[in-house]
């Protein structure tokens, strides 16, 4: 049965995703309806800048006062596409307390003070859904939180920064330097004037914390996330990876530990093999592999940002909330029933490709080799070329913790005969 009173939205930000957001709800308004069950109203959008020309948003909705709207009394869900902490943290906060169910795209928020904002959520009885905060239009959240509720998840790995993979497959495919693939994507508007969120894993990190904490059902802060940018990957990076069948992804890793007592959250680049489904990930294109017991192996495709994918998130979380308004119920909230805790970077096994710069003469390989030996890691194949009394030895290792991969570099920095250690890259999906 249709209700006639519609459900009052207010959208805070109308920058590319809020003005999209907009545009979707005015022009699909009787789909909406159709949807949900009762009209849908935007009753109201807070912007920074009243001045600028909105179009097809009525003037008289544009206010500057987030926090009177907030206020109203008759405001059902709030939109918040504004980003970063504050003042999004206490508008959220607002919005729970005068009775709004709220539908974010805020990742930083969300990886850094989730906890707290499902518990305002369900203080109040009321929705915090995030959808889009994480790979952009993919329907990845929902069926984390709610498709494979009754499954265990172990590993999550993939794509979730289009930028990134943007810069890195014009480098695989074109042979371009970093700062030359940085410009294209900037151009072409797939990096910001500023890319450090993206291009150093702040972005992909927070990402990261946000589905850690779903798949494990434990809370996974921004901090506890080891971060590895990509800025100081190189062309001779690539030309080793092809030599090995591999390409370079940044990707995001998130496992549970082999005894299911603790688990693990990473974002950093590294070599995977051609064969790997996430090697043909391409342009801004974002993927994530989920790995659960009964399930087996997940693959979720698709645009990871941009005002129309991300968009498509924000309103598919908008029905469901609309709905559950309707039927005065809540959907899933925070699950954090196990609290693993998250084990550093050192505890992680992996094997690793290292570039080293070395003198051209005889013992330098034995010496190598023994430093190796001495921190327990086994090495899987070694290339060496050499001219001119300078060599390169390339070495890949066999799967070992993190911990004894970083001392040998460190060891290996010290010897005499390597002049440098040229790359240090991660091995993952073998």
């Amino acid at each position: 049965m249709m209700r006639t009173r519609p459900l009052k939205v207010a959208l805070l930000g109308c920058g590319v995703v809020g003005s999209e957001v907009a545009r979707i709800m005015t022009t699909h308004a009787d789909d909406l309806t159709a949807r949900i069950g009762a009209p849908v109203e935007l009753a109201g959008v807070a912007v920074r800048r009243p001045s600028k020309v909105r179009e097809g948003i009525d003037p008289a909705l544009v206010t500057t006062d987030a926090t009177a709207l907030l206020k109203r009394g008759d405001i059902d869900v709030v939109v918040e596409v504004i980003g970063g902490i504050e003042p999004a943290r206490t508008l959220i906060t607002t919005a729970f307390e005068n009775g709004a169910s709220v539908v974010s795209a805020n990742k930083a928020l969300l990886a850094q003070d989730g906890a707290a904002l499902h518990a305002a959520a369900e203080q109040h009885g009321l929705d915090l859904y995030y959808e889009a905060a994480v790979a952009g239009a993919i329907p990845l959240v929902r069926p984390m939180r709610e498709s494979l509720a009754g499954d265990k998840i172990n590993r999550v790995m993939g794509i979730v920064n289009g930028t990134t993979n943007f810069i890195l497959d014009k480098m695989d495919s074109t042979g371009a330097g970093y700062q030359e693939a940085l410009d294209e994507a900037t151009a072409l508007g797939y990096a910001e004037a500023d890319p450090t969120a993206d291009v150093e894993g702040y972005d992909a990190a927070a990402k990261a914390a946000i589905l850690a904490g779903i798949a494990f059902h434990t809370r996974v802060r921004l901090d506890d996330v080891y971060r590895e940018g990509m800025t100081e990957v190189s062309a001779s990076d690539f030309a080793s990876a092809k030599r090995m069948g591999c390409t370079i992804k940044l990707l995001a890793i998130l496992e549970r530990a082999a005894d299911g007592e603790s688990v693990t959250a990473r974002v950093h680049p590294a070599m995977i093999p051609l064969s790997h489904p996430l090697a043909s990930v391409r342009e801004a294109y974002n993927a994530v592999f989920v790995e659960a017991e009964a399930a087996g192996r997940l693959m979720f495709y698709g645009p990871g940002a941009g005002g129309s994918p991300t968009a498509s998130a924000v309103l598919g979380d908008l029905v469901a909330v609309c709905r559950n308004k309707l039927a005065e119920a809540t959907g899933p909230g925070e699950s954090a029933y196990t609290q693993l805790p998250v084990s550093p970077m050192g505890e992680v096994v992996t094997r690793y490709h290292i570039s080293l710069d070395v003198a051209d003469k005889p013992g330098v390989l034995a010496q190598v080799a023994t430093t190796f030996a001495e921190h327990g890691v086994s090495i899987d194949t070694v290339r060496q070329q050499g001219k001119d009394g300078e060599a390169s030895l390339v070495v890949v290792t066999h799967r070992a913790p993190d911990a004894a991969l970083t001392g040998t570099v460190e060891a290996l920095r010290k010897l005499d005969t390597v002049r440098g250690v040229a790359s240090i890259m991660r091995v993952e999906g073998e």
